[in-house]
């Protein structure tokens, strides 16, 4: 299967979501709509396999490149203009993302979903995130719930034009925002490559079980309980939250078998 990269539909003109810095707080600047296909480079130097690999990586995880997607090395030379020494390195680092498998005499192949490994990411998460969320029922100002009200209003914008994209990247600011009002933004960029393989597969499990609707709603409840400062109940909402993924990814492997090992 040869693989392509198109630029994703842009199904909304919502500007970025942005706030300023407040109260003493770290700063956060999150754009919410999907991320582009097309080449970027940040600021700085970034070498041409770190280029690729990023794009890679999205394509991947966004399921933009779907579980057992064959990665032809000649095909990918050619669509980013590159000799072949570039496309090895990106790959290389795929693999070590447990993105990518290589099978000698078969090929390069897009990886299934470890479903073995998707507990431990989940447990992870529960234990950073619980500490996060702790943290910010305990402290969160009248400016924080009015962020925290913002994203939301952004994510049931998304769920009801079903722009995937949009949706994920709001979902994530929403727990990117708690780990920022806890004073703790560091343990958000931390988690960020332990819960790829869970992002995966949530492309999948939003909208074939219609859970977009089911995560408004688990984040409003969490929301709820931070702006009441009831430290208990948002750590309970958010294990409740966190731990859904699991009992999905079993329903979905029945109609998707092929996208899990």
């Amino acid at each position: 299967m040869e693989m392509t990269m198109q630029k994703p539909k842009d199904k909304s003109a919502t500007p970025p979501l942005r706030r300023a810095d407040s109260g003493g707080k770290a700063g956060i600047e999150t754009g919410l709509t999907s991320k582009t296909s097309g080449r970027r480079v940040s600021a700085g130097r970034v070498t041409t396999a770190t280029v690729i690999y990023r794009e890679l990586h999205t394509s991947i995880v966004s399921m933009q490149l779907t579980p057992g997607t064959a990665l032809n090395e000649k095909a990918l030379t050619e669509q980013f203009g590159v000799s072949r020494t570039p496309v090895r390195e990106a790959i290389i680092r795929l693999v070590e993302d447990g993105l990518v498998d290589v099978f000698p005499q078969s090929g390069t192949f897009v990886a299934r979903i470890p479903v073995a490994l998707i507990p431990e990411a989940v447990i992870i998460r529960q234990a950073l995130e619980g500490a996060t969320i702790e943290r910010a029922a305990a402290s969160a100002t009248s400016q924080d719930i009015d962020f925290l009200d913002e994203i939301l209003a952004r994510q049931e914008f998304f769920a009801e034009r079903q722009n995937l994209d949009a949706f994920h990247s709001a979902d994530d600011a929403f727990h990117e925002a708690i780990a920022t009002i806890a004073n703790h933004p560091g343990i958000w960029q931390f988690l960020k490559p332990v819960k790829v393989q869970i992002d995966r597969a949530r492309r999948m499990t939003l909208p074939a079980l219609g859970r977009m609707a089911h995560v408004i709603a688990e984040h409003k409840t969490i929301r709820n309980a931070i702006e009441n400062h009831d430290v208990a109940e948002a750590c309970a909402a958010m294990k409740r939250h966190l731990s859904a993924v699991e009992p999905d990814i079993n329903e979905l492997r029945k109609s998707n078998p092929d996208s899990f090992v």
